[in-house]
């Protein structure tokens, strides 16, 4: 699959938002394959995380998030589920529930409900091995045009999910020791 033709079919090659989008990608892609290749006792598919964690972004040019050079309707949040419907047209449906379910470490309908965000009531959580690791692989990298490739360190990503609440932190902490990732690794 070429993941480059899939992305340039809805954004423009080389602005300022596909060269964000695909460094980004590139270094979410590159972390999932080395927490992938940790674990090999689960079996992950190599060859799908490549691809899904390529395309886990594509809904972002249909926000409105001017800092990033988005310029859609919706919020922010909903880039996973407006991701999901691209690449369902696509005809991916399985690379599709990971740009869904990979948002924060993922929402649940609670979530949506408590915080009243604008999303479909319907849990978004990473379900497969490979939802997870991308879900994981993504928390290290920000879409900060100044730290784009810069990883972030375990504390700094808790420090970022706590205003979410202790659950999601140890929803972080969880998938830490799922794929067995040591604090003293990074």
């Amino acid at each position: 699959m070429d993941t480059l033709k899939i992305i340039k079919k809805y954004y423009k090659e080389n602005s300022d938002l596909y060269n964000l989008l695909i460094l980004h990608s590139q270094a979410v892609t590159k972390k999932a394959l080395e927490i992938a290749k940790n674990v090999p006792k689960l079996k992950p598919d190599l060859k799908y995380i490549k691809e899904a964690a390529m395309l886990h972004d594509i809904g972002i040019f249909l926000t409105n998030a001017p800092e990033l050079d988005c310029f859609g309707e919706k919020s922010y949040i909903c880039h996973g589920y407006l991701g999901r419907e691209v690449l369902e047209k696509e005809g991916l449906l399985r690379h599709a529930l990971v740009c869904e379910r990979h948002t924060g470490i993922g929402i649940s309908v609670d979530d949506i409900k408590k915080e009243k965000l604008p999303l479909p009531l319907r849990d978004m959580l990473p379900v497969s091995v490979e939802e997870k690791i991308i879900c994981l692989a993504d928390k290290f990298f920000s879409k900060n045009k100044t730290g784009l490739v810069k990883e972030k360190s375990l504390d700094e990503i808790r420090s970022s999910h706590q205003k979410f609440g202790e659950e999601k932190v140890a929803a972080f902490n969880k998938l830490l020791r799922e794929f067995e990732i040591k604090e003293d690794i990074l």
